[in-house]
């Protein structure tokens, strides 16, 4: 898990972005942002949680980067926030 952390931390994002993720991640209910993320009626844990949030993020950056017409910011900050919450949850579970 600590590797999937490291991704996290190492993600390049724009300023407007990560500091909305970060206003959201403070408030983070896993029932609520994750189910609203990942469209799901059972949650995963958080690792699976996490790779899950990993893939869809990076689609989302993908069509940020190319200007796709399907882009949708305000779900791009939402993935951000589901994945920082289930990052500082796992931080949590560790120690």
């Amino acid at each position: 898990m600590k590797d999937l952390i490291s991704m996290i931390a190492g993600l390049k994002r724009p300023t407007l972005l990560t500091r909305a993720a970060r206003i959201g991640a403070a408030h983070y209910q896993r029932e609520r942002h994750l189910r609203a993320a990942l469209d799901m009626a059972t949650l995963p844990r958080p690792g699976e949680a996490l790779m899950m949030l990993m893939e869809l993020e990076a689609e989302l950056n993908e069509r940020r980067q190319t200007r796709d017409a399907n882009y949708a910011p305000a779900r791009h900050v939402g993935i951000l926030i589901a994945l920082l919450g289930e990052a500082n949850a796992l931080r949590a579970a560790q120690c």
